[in-house]
């Protein structure tokens, strides 16, 4: 079995991402979750930080009993011609991605990359997640317990209502 890379924003983790790092692990020992765009927070895409991405996603993987895996921080460049090369420099050795993003399914792909496109579950997007905070919708069932006490440590409902609202 081989390691595969899984790319992301994670903004933030929610049940689909699990479901998906499950059926990773199902075809490979070991997952890379490349974070993108690290090094952007509190905007309105972007509301949370890398290390609150990883503390998140560590925090659900290891709830749901996962441990195979490697969360790696990757900027965005923001040149898609030099953007595959960017990540290999970042990331471990891998033999296949997974990806839920077509334009990144098709920079991988062009790279001539075994790339494996992600099923989307219907209404359940971390811009979903994001939009229901900000409109007071119900949001927690989109996400995992622990993700959910997170968010609400940190006061994450507040940062992305103040985020909308300043238009960020």
């Amino acid at each position: 079995m081989d390691t595969a890379l899984f790319v992301g924003r994670f903004q933030p983790f929610h049940r689909a991402h699990l479901a998906d790092v499950k059926a990773i692990l199902e075809d490979n020992d070991k997952v890379i979750i490349a974070v993108g765009s690290s090094q952007y927070s509190n905007t309105q895409e972007n509301p949370f930080s890398f290390e609150e991405r990883k503390e998140m996603i560590e925090d659900a993987l290891e709830t749901a009993n996962i441990h195979d895996f490697e969360i790696i921080p990757v900027p965005d460049i923001h040149n898609d011609s030099e953007w595959v090369e960017h990540v290999l420099k970042n990331v471990p050795p891998f033999k296949k991605v997974y990806t839920g993003n077509r334009h990144t399914f098709d920079l991988f792909h062009a790279a001539g990359y075994d790339v494996i496109m992600l099923k989307i579950i219907p209404n359940i997007s971390s811009s979903d997640v994001r939009q229901k905070i900000a409109e007071g919708g119900e949001w927690k069932g989109l996400l995992t317990p622990p993700v959910v006490k997170f968010i609400e440590r940190i006061d994450g409902v507040k940062r992305v209502k103040g985020l909308v609202v300043k238009g960020k």
